[in-house]
């Protein structure tokens, strides 16, 4: 119970530190992240918890749920970016609790202690933690659902860490009513978050291990396998051996014992009533946007340019899972000799690789490809490589699977050249932050002393401080580094020079528009990109218009349009971009003195405006 205590304390710590530190110090990034926060704003505005609408316009690229828990956070801390990242980062804490509880119960407490903390410092997962996007809750619901699993076929052995599957498959989700409809309620839950995903993937990852598990033990036919080549022999029983999982009588008999039946309708019980009623309001135009172009669309074509090859999800592994991702190779051998072994945590090995599987192996089929979706088996990648840590710190790897100096060189190069990198492009695009680069020297630094530590031998030592690293690089790459680029957005200039004009200024872009523009107006901005004329005419049909483009496009296609009086009140750097941004506004009675550093509304004002119509 007191190791219970303990670990629980730590585990809260650090993911807490590395989640919630300075949480709401970065303005809202686009494009996602201002899309779901305005969302949510313009919801709660309207009263309305069903619709999803986002700078006017229906909003179909993602289910309700994320909405639901940024508009709590609206009332509980106010509209502003803290708020709107809230639940994403209690949601992380309650996935690195799921993963130990889960890896206790797989692998053992130590190796669930080392697989948290890995996973809490890992790139990729701190990213979708930190941001007011729908994938944290995506991760615990479905790392829940698959949770509940574990511990109904999971018994816990006698040994310390030792677990055996449960003795009748056949009979495992009939015979554990409650648990099983848990399982499939909280990935109805998970479809809420994020579609059909939150209900496929979970599924095939327990129907895979399911698959291998309850094969019967192969059958030999003495020496009559093919006597002619032994090679070729060997070839075609490697091929029987990958494709018993999926011999017809015994995928279906494996189907049919996860109750498929109870499955659906306990996951439709929780998602299909707001699913009909969206579509009942919308009249089935959200329906059909949502499942067959962001779902089925997505999985036959690259859409907004996400394509990859097969080799996207390993090479986005490796750097979505950095620091750990030098042991991945390791990682994996190890797991596959546990398996190979046979020892009292195969069984756990097993699982934790087909959920890796499942999730690289389905998303490499799809043809559009983003690094965040295989974060959900993140958890599972974590707890391996907290296995792996924990042998190789007791000495029980074999010695050609690791070479820690190399890795721990590795880790330090890379924060080299992320210094270098990292100077360069704030050169380019964050003038006068080009200290940023020696972030990277975190890696370095703590890359050196590990050196230093294996070299000597002393292992525990070099992983404490290889994940120390880890911890304080991510939290300071995120609560840090990333509110100070932040900083660097400058259309807070442009919405001043605005308000100073007008006090219910109407707002159009042209050839550019970003959400966080919405957002932090507050108010709808109609982007054109078709004839410049169309802009023009807009531009000069209220006197309150403003319109907000590039400088290029001004001069090249707007300027010649554009009669005497429209003149560009102010300009400001593009975000990240190499040219600038301009204001056009039209004639003004109001004296006018642009003062570039003035502070736009809080994001709270600018739910009260919305309140008052402007959305």
């Amino acid at each position: 119970m007191k190791q219970i205590v303990w670990h629980h304390m730590l585990i809260l710590c650090v993911s807490g530190v590395v989640l919630f530190t300075n949480l709401g110090g970065a303005r809202l990034w686009d494009r996602d992240e201002p899309r779901n926060a305005g969302c949510a704003v313009e919801m709660l505005a309207r009263g309305d918890w069903v619709v999803p609408y986002f700078n006017g316009q229906l909003r179909d690229a993602k289910p309700v749920l994320l909405y639901w828990f940024i508009m709590s956070a609206y009332w509980f801390f106010g509209v502003n970016e803290f708020a709107a990242r809230f639940w994403s980062a209690a949601f992380g804490i309650g996935t690195v609790l799921l993963t130990y509880h889960m890896g206790r119960r797989l692998l053992g407490p130590h190796v669930a202690l080392w697989g948290t903390v890995i996973l809490a410092s890992s790139l990729v997962f701190d990213v979708v933690a930190r941001a007011a996007t729908p994938d944290s809750g995506l991760i615990f619901f479905t790392t829940s659902a698959l949770a509940v699993f574990v511990y109904m076929a999971f018994p816990q052995g006698k040994r310390d860490g030792a677990v055996t599957p449960e003795s009748n498959l056949n009979r495992l989700f009939h015979d554990n009513h409650g648990a099983t409809m848990l399982i499939y309620g909280l990935m109805g839950v998970a479809v809420l978050a994020k579609g059909p995903v939150g209900f496929v993937l979970p599924t095939a990852v327990v129907g895979m291990y399911l698959l291998i598990v309850r094969l019967p033990t192969a059958r030999r036919v003495g020496n009559e396998s093919l006597r002619t080549d032994s090679r070729f022999a060997g070839s075609i029983e490697i091929f029987k051996q990958i494709g018993r999982p999926f011999s017809p009588l015994h995928f279906l008999r494996t189907c049919w014992s996860m109750r498929p039946l109870t499955a659906i309708t306990v996951a439709l019980a929780v998602a299909l009533p707001w699913y009909l009623w969206v579509g009942l309001r919308t009249d089935g135009i959200w329906l059909e946007r949502f499942l067959l172009e962001e779902n089925v669309g997505r999985a036959f074509a690259p859409m907004e340019g996400h394509g990859g090859s097969v080799l996207f999800y390993p090479l986005s592994i490796l750097a979505g899972f950095f620091p750990w991702s030098v042991f991945i190779v390791a990682t994996l051998l190890a797991a596959c000799l546990h398996i190979r072994r046979g020892d009292s945590r195969k069984a756990g090995y097993l699982f934790l690789m087909c959920w890796v599987g499942v999730y690289v192996g389905l998303f490499t089929l799809a043809r559009t490809k983003l690094p965040n979706y295989v974060a959900p088996a993140y958890p599972a990648l974590a707890l391996l490589t907290g296995s792996f840590l924990h042998d190789w710190i007791k000495g029980a790897q074999p010695a050609w699977i690791l070479r820690p100096r190399l890795s721990f060189g590795l880790v330090g190069l890379v924060g080299v050249l992320i210094s270098v990198v990292a100077y360069y492009a704030a050169g380019l695009y964050l003038p006068g932050d080009e200290w940023l680069g020696a972030v990277g020297l975190i890696l370095t630094a703590g890359a050196a002393v590990c050196w230093y530590l294996a070299r000597s031998d002393k292992r525990l030592a070099a992983a404490i401080c290889f994940t120390t690293t880890a911890v304080v690089f991510s939290t300071i790459l995120f609560s840090c580094t990333c509110a100070r680029v932040s900083g660097h957005q400058k259309f807070d200039s442009l919405l001043s020079v605005i308000q100073r004009q007008s006090a219910q200024p109407h707002m159009i872009a042209y050839g550019c528009l970003e959400p966080s523009w919405v957002f932090y107006s507050g108010r709808p901005i109609r982007e054109f990109r078709g004839p410049p004329e169309d802009a023009v005419a807009c531009l000069m049909g209220h006197g309150d218009t403003f319109l907000i483009t590039t400088e290029r496009h001004f001069q090249k296609k707007l300027a010649p349009l554009l009669p005497v009086g429209y003149v560009p009140l102010a300009e400001a750097q593009y975000f990240l971009k190499k040219y600038r941004l301009v204001v056009i506004g039209g004639r003004s009675t109001k004296p006018f003195t642009p003062v570039l550093e003035n502070k736009s509304p809080t994001p709270t004002q600018l739910a009260a405006s919305a309140r008052k119509g402007h959305y």
